[in-house]
């Protein structure tokens, strides 16, 4: 029997995807219409508050404000710069004030890291408690050191002349005389300021560092252990190079902040005595604000592009380093095995050398301080070493833990005494704030600070303008951010990988490039002394940030979770609203605290576009309550509470969450 099979069909090739695209499609990329509108809301913001700004302010340093009039005067500006001795003192404080304070950080954080990372037992508890300097908001930061540091009403001076430590300082000459004028006195107003910016910033570098040594494979330590390697030579050869990475992005994006950084400066010492810790960005706002020379201001934060951009476009390279295959061998194969090994060293002997040039009555000191805290630590790991090398092993762990347990404990107390005589200042009588009675532990404890806060100011009026501003400028970057980091980390579009870039340098751009052409647009819209111009100008400082974070979460989503979606009939923004956010929750989170924080403390901006009092906000208002030499310290210290817990509450209740943001966003973005 013959069996008639029907013929198959020739089989034809499956069409490629590019078959079906339109021209557009090929042209602008798959996804161009959707990436459009998804990211189109951040393009605007980004483009009119942050780059056509940038722009405008090239054009304003080009001119000069005659009388009424304002006329084209070319390079003048720039020119006149050479010969601008304020100037001069300017860029050379920024300078000092950097190296410094980034050399502490960086030594003082890992150190501390280190000792966090072994801890077994409420380590979580430690790092939240040392994250506080960083959490509370800068204008806090600022008026309770100042308190402290107060000559008279302070205690830092009553402390270390009752231990004794006071008159040792002025003996082997760390301070010219005793008790010293930290504040007032002008070769100790810029260390002074240093130590507060490294009580401030030591946390983050702490937690930043300790999330590293966490990532390290612990193999790597058990194979150097297995082959003999000391303790040092493993923190060498092993965690170092094991942090190298991290180290080189957290230095650079805390120079950058601390180059430009205005607010604790202008808050502690305006700039004084004389212009001994007054920063260029305060010569910047002196010209353009003060003495409304709005050209010559853009020509002093324009001169320093150079600087902060040789910086921000490495930084961009080391944080997009993960994004690229084969990008962390970039540059690397350009030097030998012992040129990498060299660089480090003419970079550090570098800046030594400029540090002594720029600052000879600071860096011995500083050198002094800080060979303390490197000596005892490499003391106690040798200790712990030859124990270890000896087989005393119970003797090793006692040395360690006691010394670790010391450190901690002074940590700790370094971290915790500022909040401690804010919380104590803000419920002694003003009474017995002037008679110094009780200075620890106030007897009785008293509201009158609060009472008296509320009672004839404006305080209630700042607290709803932080609020609101806060809310509406998180609200807005939250929604943008959400819809541009999708769009790039999901979307095929032509320009994805530019538009990155894009906001990466935006979110490391200090606002110091910003403050100047920004009020000349509020002013020329007629939005100064108005809360929208807060809200309109938020966005330059938090949107960045909040893409850049999001782009790097929704990437650690798995892609199939959405194709599933698509599969069943979904749309991709049904898809990005049912399946992607739901899973961001604690990326959103993350970014919505950052941003609301941020907003929280934010003080230039406020400073410069607000000067009634029904539209300040908490930090300018707590300025604007000192007059003349006559600081009401109770006052303050009470508003400082009122306005750090809220933070710590968000803090407290989203450190999960942020940690997990942070983690995902962080690493892979």
């Amino acid at each position: 029997m013959t069996v008639l099979r029907p013929r198959s069909a020739p089989v034809r090739p499956a069409p490629t995807a590019s078959s079906s695209l339109t021209p557009s499609q090929r042209l602008l990329g798959r996804d161009w219409r959707l990436a459009a509108a998804f990211i189109g809301p951040t393009l605007l913001l980004v483009t009119g508050l942050i780059l056509f700004p940038i722009v405008s302010s090239i054009f304003t340093s080009a001119t000069e404000r005659h009388g009424a009039e304002t006329v084209f005067v070319g390079l003048d500006n720039y020119t006149a710069l050479v010969d601008d001795a304020v100037f001069h003192k300017g860029v050379l404080n920024s300078f000092v004030f950097t190296a410094y304070a980034e050399i502490f950080k960086v030594t003082l954080g890992l150190i501390a890291a280190l000792m966090l990372h072994h801890v077994r037992r409420g380590r979580a508890i430690i790092a939240g408690v040392i994250l506080l300097p960083w959490v509370v908001p800068t204008v806090v930061t600022a008026f309770t050191w100042r308190s402290l540091f107060d000559p008279i009403f302070g205690s830092v001076n009553v402390l270390l002349t009752s231990s004794g430590i006071g008159p040792a300082l002025a003996t082997i000459g760390l301070v010219d005389r005793w008790p010293a004028e930290w504040l007032s006195d002008p070769a100790l107003a810029m260390p002074a300021v240093v130590l507060v910016n490294v009580w401030k910033g030591v946390p983050f570098f702490t937690v930043t560092f300790l999330a590293g040594l966490k990532a390290i494979d612990s193999g790597l330590h058990e194979a150097a252990m297995v082959d003999g390697a000391s303790p040092w030579q493993r923190f060498v050869h092993v965690t170092l190079p094991g942090l190298r990475h991290i180290m080189i992005v957290t230095v650079l994006l805390s120079s950058i902040w601390t180059f430009n950084n205005f607010d604790l400066i202008w808050l502690m010492t305006q700039g004084g005595p004389g212009d001994a810790t007054a920063p260029y960005v305060m010569v910047a706002y002196s010209k353009a604000i003060q003495q409304l020379q709005v050209g010559a201001g853009a020509a002093v934060t324009l001169v320093m592009l150079p600087i902060v951009g040789v910086l921000v476009v490495i930084l961009v390279r080391m944080m997009r380093r993960n994004d690229l295959p084969g990008a962390g061998d970039v540059g690397r194969e350009r030097l030998t095995p012992a040129q990498r090994r060299a660089l480090p060293w003419v970079v550090v002997v570098a800046s030594v050398l400029v540090l002594v040039w720029a600052s000879p009555h600071i860096v011995w000191k500083a050198a002094l301080v800080l060979g303390v805290f490197v000596v005892l630590a490499a003391a106690v790991g040798r200790v712990v070493s030859a124990l270890t090398a000896r087989g005393n092993q119970l003797a090793a762990r006692l040395v360690s833990g006691v010394g670790s347990g010391i450190a901690l404990a002074g940590l700790l107390g370094f971290v915790l005494a500022p909040l401690y005589w804010m919380t104590v200042t803000a419920f002694k009588s003003d009474a017995q704030i002037v008679a110094r009675t009780d200075d620890l532990w106030p007897i009785p404890w008293s509201t009158e600070q609060f009472t008296n806060l509320f009672t004839g100011r404006a305080f209630g009026t700042w607290y709803v303008n932080t609020l609101l501003v806060s809310v509406a400028s998180t609200a807005i970057a939250l929604i943008c951010a959400a819809l541009a980091s999708y769009a790039l980390a999901r979307l095929k579009f032509r320009g994805s990988e530019s538009f990155t870039v894009t906001i990466l340098l935006t979110y490391v751009m200090p606002g110091a490039l910003l403050f100047i052409p920004l009020y000349q647009m509020m002013s020329g819209i007629g939005l100064n002394d108005s809360l929208w111009s807060l809200v309109l100008a938020y966005p330059t400082f938090t949107l960045p940030f909040a893409t850049w974070l999001l782009v790097g979460y929704f990437r650690s989503i798995p892609a199939d979770l959405e194709e599933a979606a698509l599969v069943d009939g979904c749309t991709r923004f049904g898809a990005f609203v049912r399946i992607v956010l739901p899973l961001a929750r604690p990326g959103l989170l993350a970014v919505a605290l950052f941003t609301l924080t941020n907003a929280w403390n934010e003080f230039l901006f406020a400073f410069v576009f607000i000067t009634k009092d029904d539209y300040k906000t908490l930090p300018v208002g707590m300025q604007s309550m000192i007059f003349g030499d006559v600081v009401p310290q109770g006052q303050l210290a009470a508003a400082s509470l009122l306005i750090s817990v809220p933070v710590v509450v968000m803090y407290g209740f989203g450190q999960r969450f942020l940690t997990e943001g942070l983690t995902a966003g962080a690493v892979k973005g």
